[in-house]
């Protein structure tokens, strides 16, 4: 059994940085340009985009057959001149890494934005557990089809992934700082391995002209004229959307890139060039080595190699590494795609660590302990271990999961800088980035048509956010929501003055804000409550702003109403939170205690608390009271609460 000693030294290591990273950027304006130089920050996103090379050649061969370099060409052209200039644009919108979730955050408000947020974050979650789950279940391919390892490895690729699973998260749990030093190291050593390869590729090619004449009889045997080939190309490359996987993390890693000194966190110019270039530098790159190892890879291996149980099924340049540099150099070039698969879910494991924390405990959907990073490791963890069994740690298993969140969030990123930019007044831009977003828009839907499993396991994701959002929420409904409080000069005047008697606020619901209106409810109260006459009130007034909001700061303004009563108006996300929160304010600033005076709630008290719970209004009275209580657990401490 363990101590309470080692229970606290334990509970404070995995709460450790328990803080979010606006209240940070607060406490430490200076830091707001820090960063690493762009392209050192590149390989950490390169990490997940590079090293799809592993894989992507042979799903590419699979999907379009003897068609994959012409499918790749139009993979290509979509990703320089669709989703490059795109999340160019996502980068000046959202320079925090919040990407294009937070753009359309600001344009829906109240429940419907938050369940829409939710929604993109289950793909999200989809796209980057799939990362993390399809990025070791490759590697373990790759260690397990090795010709030294095969006898020994196969049969075990399930327990591989898990432990390829388990030392990541471990790297996490430790600390994650010297992340991108590695990802240098690894980024340079594999694609040098790759250009080797393809290189050899070329040659060979080069040399037996019969290979490109073969191709090309196969070919219109196969499609007969050009255009068809062509129209086939541009119906099936949307099975090819896993080469456009790097986008999503080259922003989710945005605050790591250095700014500029002059640099504010209002304005990061300096960091928002940088990532416009680790942008485009990662997609032309990529573009590269994307057609020319599918163009080799289709010329030199055989079709039946790439089906399942074939020497190059998830490992195509693999398989002509072994083939033509050897079993030594194969090995070497295994271990380098091996070590980059296996750390290419760190750039995911960043990005959902970067990503979810910035929204659900915002939204009240997540416990405190989800803006810390090791609990949340543990349960990404341990998702990814689920999610690997489930899938039988199997890479064609999982590619529709995959490019599902890949191009649901490329797609809902096209339609955030359409509007940015028709808000912006941009005409060129509004029907340059509406004709990109109708693409993706058609890709999508082709990849859910002819893979539904993708959409299957994102409402998967999307279901079990909005549930165990839903429980958060309802398990820290009492709890103090008001993160700061603003007062205006006549309400830090109000409160002065009130100081030296017993303080005495009168809870009010406004609707005219006639004389008649406060001069009744105050004779009501002071009726209701046995209130000397000679003893001083003050009225105070909730405004809801977006019932939604979990967390929020609350503003206090003082006025004087029809020259005799003093009103505080509060603007916050609920009504009981704001009048708790003044309460307690009000004690610490004045040493007393305040009372403050309700009316009962007519209604059915279950209806009122869903109102409460949904828009912030409703059983005002006990709610108060018991987030009150959750606040302050000494009771001698408490300001009073009553209700007739």
């Amino acid at each position: 059994m363990a101590t309470p000693a080692r229970t606290s030294r334990l509970r404070a290591w995995l709460l450790e940085g328990l803080t979010d990273q606006r209240h940070k950027q607060q406490q430490h304006p200076e830091t707001a340009h820090e960063g690493r130089p762009w392209w050192r920050v590149m390989c950490l996103t390169g990490l997940d985009y590079f090293s799809t090379l592993g894989y992507q050649p042979g799903i590419a061969a699979l999907a379009a057959g003897l068609l994959s370099p012409l499918a790749t060409i139009v993979l290509v052209v979509l990703t320089l001149l669709g989703a490059l200039p795109v999340y160019r644009r996502v980068a000046e919108e959202s320079p925090r890494g919040e990407g294009s979730i937070a753009m359309l955050e600001r344009l829906l408000s109240f429940w419907k934005g938050k369940l829409f947020v939710l929604t993109l974050l289950g793909f999200a979650a989809t796209d980057f557990l799939i990362t993390i789950t399809l990025s070791a279940a490759d590697a373990t391919a790759h260690l397990v089809e090795n010709p030294h390892l095969t006898s020994t490895l196969n049969g075990h690729q399930v327990l591989i992934t898990l432990i390829l699973i388990a030392l990541l998260g471990a790297v996490f749990l430790k600390g994650f700082s010297e992340a991108i030093g590695v990802a240098v190291a690894l980024v340079f050593s594999y694609l040098a391995l790759n250009v080797v390869v393809i290189g050899v590729g070329l040659w060979k090619v080069i040399n037996e002209p019969h290979v490109i004449t073969d191709w090309k009889q196969a070919l219109v045997t196969e499609h007969g004229n050009v255009f068809m080939m062509i129209a086939i190309a541009l119906v099936v490359f949307p099975k090819l959307a896993l080469g456009l996987s790097g986008f999503e993390t080259g922003v989710a890693v945005m605050p790591h890139v250095e700014g500029s000194p002059d640099d504010t966190e209002e304005n990061p110019a300096g960091r928002i060039r940088g990532t416009k270039k680790l942008l485009t530098a990662a997609a032309v790159i990529m573009s590269v080595f994307l057609i020319t190892s599918s163009f080799v890879t289709t010329l030199l291996i055989p079709a039946d190699q790439f089906k399942a149980g074939g020497e190059a099924n998830g490992r195509a340049l693999a398989y002509l590494a072994h083939e033509y540099l050897g079993s030594a150099f194969g090995t070497v070039y295994d271990v380098s795609t091996i070590l980059i698969l296996w750390f290419a879910g760190s750039s995911a494991m960043a990005g959902l660590l970067n990503l979810m924390p910035r929204y659900l405990p915002r939204y009240g959907m997540a416990p405190h302990w989800a803006r810390a990073l090791r609990p949340m490791v543990i349960v990404f963890t341990l998702i990814a271990f689920l999610v690997t069994w489930l899938f039988n740690a199997d890479v064609d298993a999982q590619g529709g999961a995959y490019a599902t969140g890949v191009l649901v969030l490329i797609t809902s990123a096209a339609v955030a800088v359409t509007i940015a930019a028709r808000k912006a007044g941009e005409r060129g831009w509004t029907i340059g980035f509406g004709l990109i977003s109708a693409v993706f828009i058609y890709t999508t839907a082709v990849n859910v048509v002819e893979r539904p499993d993708g959409v299957k396991i994102g409402a998967c994701f999307i279901a079990g956010i909005m549930a165990l959002s839903l429980l958060s929420r309802l398990a820290r409904v009492f709890e103090l929501r008001v993160t700061h409080i603003e007062l205006d000069d006549m309400a830090e005047r109000f409160i002065r003055d009130t100081a030296n008697r017993t303080i005495r606020f009168i809870a009010n619901e406004p609707d005219n804000r006639d004389i008649e209106e406060y001069r009744q409810k105050k004779a009501q109260i002071r009726a209701d409550n046995d209130i000397p006459s000679e003893d001083d009130v003050m009225f105070v007034e909730v405004t809801v702003l977006d019932a939604s909001e979990f967390e929020s700061g609350m503003r206090v303004r003082g006025e004087v109403l029809h020259d005799r009563y003093r009103v505080l108006t509060l603007e916050s996300s609920s009504i009981p939170n704001a009048l708790a929160a003044l309460l307690l304010h009000v004690r610490d600033e004045t040493g007393q205690r305040p009372h403050i005076y309700f009316e009962w709630t007519e209604g059915n008290p279950m209806a009122n608390f869903l109102r409460f719970f949904l828009f912030g209004q409703g059983e005002v009275a006990p709610v108060t009271r018991e987030v009150i209580r959750e606040a302050e657990p000494d009771r001698s401490r408490r300001p009073h609460v009553h209700a007739g």
